[in-house]
């Protein structure tokens, strides 16, 4: 605490001495929209061409530039947009809101003039990667349907262990180390249709940030990256329907102002059909089969005055599986966040947010195929959630065009609900009910960004957590025995309602240094420290939507997180295409593995079954962009190795992580024909993930009975995945209001049968030999045909 409180003390005499010598300076601030929609513009750049002062808009459109006093030419550029340009006599503090005008011209014909702070040359992060929807829309689609889960994972250092798989991997962590942030509230399962689509409508998202490393102090709470979705705020200007009609599901969003340029609202829903187009062909126990999707996707958004804007967002989707009464499951999340604007003065900016955040699922299974309604049911049903309130107040101090500070506070209640799980059986009802716990996470942070000359650049920061495990409820206590090996239960101790269990407190510095060796390039390097207070229980290779989250407690501590990054960019001067070269390290402590034959469902000493672990991550990221002309598109490579240890699995050796791949290639390009046809193309090459196999046989003569065995984890690798995707896009011709297009897909163009993991089964030929057997998720070309229209 006190060398955070030091931290602060120096940044504020800073704050005071720069403001001491700039007596002669105004402040130009307010905010950039789009003038055909009224949608606020992320990342815009505004400077005076030729001096090298500049800043862009932050998440809300908002910018605050200072400069000496005088006249100026200012220049407010992006690509896509008109460059707009205006001269100010700057004699005092002024407001000026921008609305910037969509080029009606082609990508390649638009000329962007001066300097962009947000080129990944200018901007201070590593491991910084953005996504515009019109570079999604582009790439090839599974089904016709643009995915924004799939765009990241063409991505450099980002992997997932292949199709049906939950989630997504980032330099060689865990799918649980991911903040994924969709308007500031955290959403806990990505997927739709165990990992085919996510869960983001690609007609309400407006932009996507994924940061790998170099985090501002501003993010905490998970150990790999964070993935922050921003959602749009709605047409200010006019009502405006987009949908889509594909062959898996359909959507619609509807968009328009409630007071022109003051509010405005968007609505967005998605249901698949696939259940309704099975129905006609199925028969007998299956005619009732329940398979399907849905979410839906809303935000409000109003201007108050000129310095107050207020944002409610909600999200609510859900996953249903079935069939008759005999099973049913079904899982989804729900979110809702509140975010208010408000600007004090033309140099400090608030943005404060309130949250909450649901994900739950439901598994009931009935025995009973009778008719009679007197006949007693066999049947179990388990159901657990976990819940999330938080509040972020976050301030952003604009000093001058050289300084910038972020400060605030994050505080977020949890509860969890392990599992309530009831079985029937003759009448008589037998129920595992695990007790709710519940927890506090809650930080501090101050961040600052520093411009020293026009050569180098420094962020720098410290964030303060907390993090405390509370009653009411039970803390199990277990001996200290052989690594490895189930603990032996000790004792329990029980806690009050908000009664402390444990508490933990950790200190986490970032820093990132930039030095530009020319207008278009630069070097990079970023030391981060992270910790992480959530744990996912799963010991399969993908995670499942009935996994657990559990709280850091006595037995389980939170994970420390050190990665250092290093990189080489490169911006084309005119913009045409980017370069980057990445090489990390990441090392991990008290990540969880398990004990052989673990136990993790409804198990009230799971904790029993977990064993600390240590991990280590490093590799190399190239990464090559092209945005304008009539062929874009990017190509990304990534070494890397990741690996565990832990006492008393596999001799205490290091061992590769279970979603670890060697070499990871993805090529992703459109060629546009004209404005109505366009091609994309999109390549994938990955190494094999790790699985464990048996490696020696042991045979009891007395009972004649062998048994395979092996005391090494991830001892061998599947065989390498590769697919090819193709999509074409033809463009109707607009017919007054109504624009609409055609998307022809064709996922796995020359159906590779990807081995999603390899089992072992008798032989049925010869009882006394065992044959391996490959599960594969897909093994055909699957072709999609989706409509998408607006007006």
């Amino acid at each position: 605490m006190k060398t955070f409180s030091n931290l602060c003390a120096l940044l504020l005499s800073l704050l005071l001495t720069q403001t001491a010598m700039a007596q002669q300076r105004y402040t130009l601030r307010g905010y950039v929209k789009d003038k055909q929609n009224g949608e606020s513009l992320i990342g815009i750049s505004i400077g005076v061409p030729g001096t090298g002062l500049g800043t862009v808009t932050n998440e809300y459109g908002f910018y605050s530039l200072t400069l000496p006093a005088g006249t100026h030419d200012i220049q407010f550029t992006y690509v896509g947009y008109t460059t707009f340009k205006t001269t100010i006599a700057l004699k005092s503090n002024q407001s000026m809101d921008v609305k910037l005008e969509q080029s009606s011209s082609q990508l390649n014909e638009v000329t962007i003039t001066g300097k962009q702070n947000d080129k990944a040359v200018n901007n201070m992060s590593t491991g910084l990667q953005k996504l515009s929807m019109a570079q999604m829309k582009k790439m090839p689609t599974f089904m016709g349907e643009v995915d924004v889960l799939r765009a990241i994972q063409t991505l450099p250092g980002v992997t997932t262990v292949g199709e049906g798989s939950s989630g997504f991997n980032v330099r060689g962590g865990a799918t649980d180390e991911n903040l994924i942030l969709l308007d500031e509230a955290p959403v806990y399962n990505s997927s739709h249709m165990l990992g085919f689509f996510s869960v983001f409508n690609p007609d309400a998202v407006k932009s996507l940030n994924l940061m790998k490393g170099g985090f501002p102090a501003e993010y905490g709470g998970r150990t790999s990256s964070v993935l922050d979705i921003r959602m749009k705020d709605g047409n200010n200007q006019k009502m405006q329907v987009n949908g889509g009609i594909g062959d898996i599901f359909s959507r619609i969003s509807v968009e328009g102002p409630i007071k022109k340029d003051e509010s405005s609202f968007i609505i967005a829903a998605r249901r698949s059909y696939v259940d309704i187009l099975m129905k006609p062909f199925l028969k007998g126990d299956m005619k009732d089969t329940k398979l399907n999707f849905y979410d839906i996707t809303g935000k409000l958004n109003f201007k108050l005055n000129k310095n107050n804007t207020l944002f409610v967002s909600g999200y609510i989707g859900r996953d249903v599986f079935g069939f008759q009464k005999q099973a049913d499951l079904n899982w989804g999340n729900s979110t809702v966040s509140i975010r208010w604007n408000h600007v004090f003065n033309d140099r400090l900016f608030l943005n404060a947010t309130t949250y909450y955040s649901n994900y739950d699922y439901n598994i009931s299974f009935n025995n009973s195929t009778s008719k009679d309604a007197n006949e007693q049911s066999e049947g179990y049903s388990w159901k657990s959630n976990i819940k999330n309130y938080g509040i972020k107040p976050a301030f952003t101090y604009y000093l001058n065009t050289n300084n910038t500070i972020h400060f605030g506070v994050n505080a977020i209640y949890y509860t969890f609900q392990p599992g309530t799980g009831i079985g029937s059986s003759g009448g008589t009802q037998l129920a595992t009910i695990l007790p709710d716990k519940h927890a506090v996470e809650a930080a501090l942070y101050v961040d600052h960004e520093y411009k020293i000359g026009k050569k180098f650049g420094l962020q720098y920061g410290l964030r303060l957590s907390d993090f405390t495990y509370l009653g009411s409820g039970t803390a199990y206590y277990f001996r200290d025995t052989t690594p490895g090996i189930r603990k032996p239960f000790d004792h329990s101790k029980d806690f009050g309602k908000n009664e402390k269990i444990v508490t933990y407190k950790y200190l986490e510095p970032r820093i990132n240094v930039r030095y530009n060796l020319t207008d278009d390039q630069a070097l990079k390097a970023s030391y981060t420290r992270t910790s992480q207070f959530m744990h996912q229980i799963s010991n399969t290779a993908s995670p499942t939507p009935v996994d657990i989250w559990t709280p850091s407690s006595n037995n389980i501590k939170p994970q420390l997180a050190d990665q250092i990054s290093l990189g080489y960019f490169y911006n084309a001067r005119n913009d045409a295409f980017e370069a980057s070269a990445e090489v990390f390290y990441k090392k991990i402590e008290n990540q969880i593995d398990y004990i052989d034959n673990s136990n993790l469902y409804l198990n009230a000493l799971v904790e029993g079954d977990l064993l600390p672990s240590h991990s280590r991550a490093y590799g190399l990221e190239l990464y090559v962009k092209k945005d304008i002309g009539n062929n874009t598109g990017w190509i990304s490579y990534t070494l890397s190795r990741s690996e565990r240890q832990t006492n008393g699995i596999s001799g205490g050796d290091w061992i590769l992580n279970r979603y670890d791949r060697t070499h990871n290639l993805s090529f992703v390009g459109t060629h546009e024909f004209d404005k109505r046809h366009s091609l994309s193309v999109n390549f994938t090459y990955a190494s094999g993930t790790p699985a464990t196999y048996a490696d020696a046989r042991l045979e009891y003569q007395q009972w004649d009975i062998p048994y395979n065995t092996t005391d090494q984890r991830s001892n061998y690798r599947l065989p390498a995945y590769h697919r090819l995707d193709l999509s074409y896009t033809l463009k109707r011709p607009k017919h007054r209001r109504w624009e609409g297009e055609w998307v022809f897909s064709l996922y796995n163009v020359y159906a590779r049968r990807n081995t999603y993991s390899i089992y072992f089964q008798q032989d049925p030929d010869n009882a006394a030999h065992r044959e391996a057997v490959r599960l594969s998720i897909i093994g055909s070309i699957i072709p999609g045909i989706t409509y998408n229209f607006k007006f």
